[in-house]
């Protein structure tokens, strides 16, 4: 397995990390997918290290505030080049090097219930997210005929810690911020890593059979439902 971001030192702990605790070969690469070179020899160093990739995750984000009338085209175009061109084109790597070599392969792109509307002041991400949605069903139907199958997930407002240095940074939050948030929340808490990461590990198993193209939604709140 290869895991894959800007950050070395965290990027090497968390490698370390799943080799002590599952035995696995694990390594990770460093890749800013800002930069589509980056994305695509992320891949192929993937592919040279293990003959070859059967699954990808493409799970890399900023999340930079913006509104549609703050935003900067730096912003706009960061944004994008982080959350839909780097993985547009690492999807792209998988699905070539798939398809040369003849095996089905699995893919989920990570997305955000921003993809329905998102907050105003999150305009471009909320637009990054929803290209990345189209580019999700988009791949999937013209690969199916490869047996390679693309989903994705919708996450909502999720307990990590780069949440919390966004609620610090962007919104003056306190070091009881998530306590207060979850205490608001229908089922007491926000969303959880691990159970998304349950949901993405049956998406790209044999389990989730010819399911392709799903963009699932992945909250305690419901798009489209309003206060009664």
């Amino acid at each position: 397995m290869v895991i894959a971001g800007r950050g070395v030192t965290k990027g090497e702990e968390a490698a370390k990390g799943l080799r002590d605790r599952t035995g696995a070969d694990v390594r990770y690469l460093p890749a800013d997918m800002s930069n589509p070179d980056d994305a695509i020899a992320l891949i192929d160093r993937a592919a040279s290290r293990f003959g070859r990739v059967n699954a990808l995750v493409n799970a890399a984000a900023a999340t930079d505030r913006g509104s549609i009338l703050t935003a900067t085209p730096a912003e706009w175009d960061n944004l994008m080049n982080v959350n839909a061109r780097g993985p547009f084109f690492a999807l792209q790597r998988f699905a070539q090097l798939a398809v040369d070599k003849g095996h089905p392969a699995s893919a989920v792109n990570i997305l955000s219930m921003v993809v329905h509307v998102g907050q105003s002041f999150l305009a471009p991400y909320s637009a990054s997210k929803a290209a990345l949605a189209n580019i999700t069903k988009n791949a999937a139907n013209a690969l199916r005929k490869n047996r390679i199958r693309v989903n994705a997930v919708n996450c909502g407002w999720m307990d990590t810690p780069g949440e919390d240095e966004v609620q610090k940074k962007y919104h003056g939050a306190n070091d009881d911020w998530l306590a207060e948030a979850e205490a608001r929340q229908p089922f007491g808490m926000l969303v959880k890593p691990a159970h998304v990461a349950g949901l993405v590990s049956y998406l790209l198993s044999d389990g989730s059979g010819v399911m392709t193209g799903a963009v699932i939604d992945f909250d305690q709140n419901i798009a489209g439902a309003y206060p009664e």
